[in-house]
């Protein structure tokens, strides 16, 4: 029995998995499941009018403008019980309506409109076949190059800028509150809207930027006459800047205004009011360090609201290429967040989008056609457990034996174990915005370029977590005969950490045979190279302890140290590049060159393009002198 149409869907999906896993029908037995959280959703954005210009965005469009893509996705989101699907872009509007007061604003001829609003069609009809949620969330304020032109209005509010003055004319006004109620209108299985205030809003007070939302979505939203859902963002500015700082003020004004939304009628509740968790950095520590902006406080949920839910978004710029999954990770990120106040989470990317695989060098038969698919733990792994915590890891595994046989055994462990290098380093590295970290090439942005982080970058980098113990401060610490107090994680007990769970998930997949299914070689190598990462940190550590500890003037000795663990360190560089040659292409990135709206198209991405770098870490350190820093 289904509570509802979902229900159905989750209750014929469960039987038939455990009838995949072997139960029999005579073996299967009632069971109640209840979601843990009414949100459950992805944010995934399109390569027309991408947040930023780039050729790791680009090279997707054709393969998301193909149905098959969307059917795909869906039902991988449905399998996995995610429930929502948000589409992001600057200004979608333009690729869904030729607006019936300003068709001046459109760049299609009626043919190539019919084809625009065809797939989206698709995508909505088939969303809601599987009870999946979907919402636009646009940026804001943006408009069509066309439109900017023909009014002479708005000329920096278009793509590919984003972090330019709010153009608050009537006529845009007017053309954004228009283009709202007829995209409604004419995508009746159209969920709802999300609401950004930011981008495109420079110049403007909080209190401007509620108000422009208001005359515009809110009011475009009403006059569309049907019900629907909203997203408000929560914004990270409470300045006029387009990057300024949270504070209490803002959250107060922007409360206030939810309230004020939640109270209308025509409002499908409750209102989700979404967070950035840890920046754009979610997987990193579970805790709740800081939000985009800075610190998060309780004004939100104090006292407890009523008609709206706080809910997380979950950014994942760190690891586009390897497979990743920490079940544990997940499940104590929900535990920190199941106050009676919070209602879900986005889980997705900003720099990445996971449809086209231009990832896979050797042509070959693998079990995947999208990039989505190569992260099938991931996936399975949030949406799963967003759903239900309890979920043991046997789930899991089961996914793995049915796909790979008896060899599938230990690979949830072993990839556990790897792949948790990502939340090491995430913790140890304090990050903000998408570019200041790459977690899976070991990258920064340093002044205006993303580049490898260097022994100087490691030792003096604040860490994200406060449990966390930076280089710097342990030496300064062991200098002073200070003792860090129980609880807190130092170098080296993050050094042993390290080696202990990167050794042992190479253990668990040495042997693997794997010769004649390259989907699983592909598997087993991304734990290697996750562990050989580990690894390679481990001994970066040791070495940037080393060096710090002889400028210090702690002892000659260290010196040679710090040499012997770089080395060691570049061995493991090593190792990833000749585990990952042969499987990888190089991969575009989209990360910083300087620049907010320059195109960036000398962006390729392989461990083995940055080995200079690393191995400059043994040159600082034989340079090195007593009191430099």
């Amino acid at each position: 029995m289904g509570g509802d149409e979902r229900g159905l869907i989750y209750g014929a999906m469960s039987l038939v998995e455990s009838l995949k896993n072997g139960v029999t029908l005579e073996e299967v037995s009632y069971k109640t499941e209840r979601p843990h959280y009414p949100l459950r959703a992805i944010k995934h954005n399109t390569s027309w009018y991408s947040y930023r210009p780039s050729s790791a965005l680009d090279l997707h469009e054709e393969t998301l403008k193909d149905v098959k893509y969307w059917e795909a996705f869906l039902d991988m989101m449905v399998e996995n019980r995610f429930n929502s699907l948000s589409i992001w872009n600057l200004h979608p509007f333009v690729f869904m309506i030729k607006p019936k007061n300003f068709p001046e604003a459109s760049p299609f001829n009626d043919r190539e409109m019919e084809k625009w609003k065809k797939l989206h069609q698709s995508i909505f009809k088939m969303a809601k076949e599987r009870a999946i949620d979907t919402y636009l969330i646009p940026f804001n304020i943006f408009v069509s190059h066309e439109f900017a032109e023909a009014h002479q209005v708005a000329k920096e509010n278009v793509y590919p800028h984003y972090y330019v003055p709010g153009d608050t004319s009537e006529i845009v006004k007017r053309y954004t509150r228009e283009s709202i109620t007829q995209v409604l209108q004419e995508y009746p299985e159209l969920t709802g809207f999300g609401l950004t205030l930011g981008e495109g809003m420079a110049g403007m007070t909080p209190q401007q930027r509620e108000n422009w939302i208001f005359d515009t979505y809110i009011e475009g939203m009403r006059l569309a006459g049907r019900p629907s859902k909203l997203v408000h963002r929560i914004p990270f500015s409470s300045t006029t800047e387009s990057l300024g700082a949270t504070s209490v003020e803002l959250e107060r004004l922007t409360r206030q205004a939810i309230e004020r939304e939640a109270k209308m009628g025509f409002i499908d509740g409750p209102i989700y009011a979404d967070l950035k968790y840890n920046w754009s950095h979610a997987h990193s520590t579970p805790k709740l360090v800081k939000v985009h902006g800075g610190e998060m406080f309780d004004t939100f949920y104090n006292p407890l609201p009523e008609g709206y839910k706080i809910t997380y978004t979950a950014r994942n710029e760190d690891f586009f290429a390897l497979r990743w999954g920490v079940p544990d990770f997940i499940r104590e990120h929900i535990a920190e967040n199941s106050q009676s106040y919070v209602g879900g989470y986005f889980i997705g990317s900003e720099t990445y989008i996971p449809a086209k695989d231009y990832f896979t060098a050797i042509e070959g038969s693998v079990d995947w056609d999208f990039a989505f698919e190569r992260q099938w733990l991931f996936y399975k792994l949030w949406g799963r457990l967003l759903y239900n915590p309890e979920t043991p890891n046997e789930v899991f595994k089961a996914f793995y034996k049915r796909k790979y046989g008896a060899e599938g055994e230990s690979l949830l462990e072993a990839m556990s174990l790897a792949s948790s290098t990502q939340l090491k380093i995430g913790s140890l590295y304090d990050s903000r915005w998408d570019f200041t970290l790459y977690g899976e090439g070991f990258m920064a942005l340093i002044g205006d370029e993303t580049q490898y982080i260097s022994a100087n970058n490691l030792i003096n980098q604040p860490t994200l977590d406060p449990d966390y113990i930076s280089v710097k401060d342990y030496v300064d610490g062991i200098k002073a005969n200070e003792s860090f107090g129980s609880g807190k994680i130092t170098p080296p007990i993050l050094i042993g950490s390290l080696e202990e769970d990167c050794q042992k998930a190479m253990e668990l997949v040495r042997g693997i045979a794997f010769e004649n299914n390259l989907s699983l070689q592909y598997e087993v190598a991304d734990i290697q190279i996750w562990a050989n990462l580990g690894l390679h940190l481990a001994e970066k550590l040791k070495g940037s302890i080393a060096l710090q500890s002889y400028r210090k003037g702690l002892g000659d000795k260290h010196k040679a140290e710090a040499i012997t663990s770089f080395t060691k360190a570049l061995h493991y560089w090593d190792e990833i590049i000749t585990i990952s040659r042969p499987l990888y292409k190089d991969m575009p990135l989209t990360h910083s060159n300087g620049s907010s709206h320059d195109r960036n198209d000398d962006n390729l991405f392989h461990w083995a393009l940055i080995r200079d770098q690393v191995a400059e870490d043994i040159e600082i350190a034989k340079s090195a002198t007593i009191g430099a820093l």
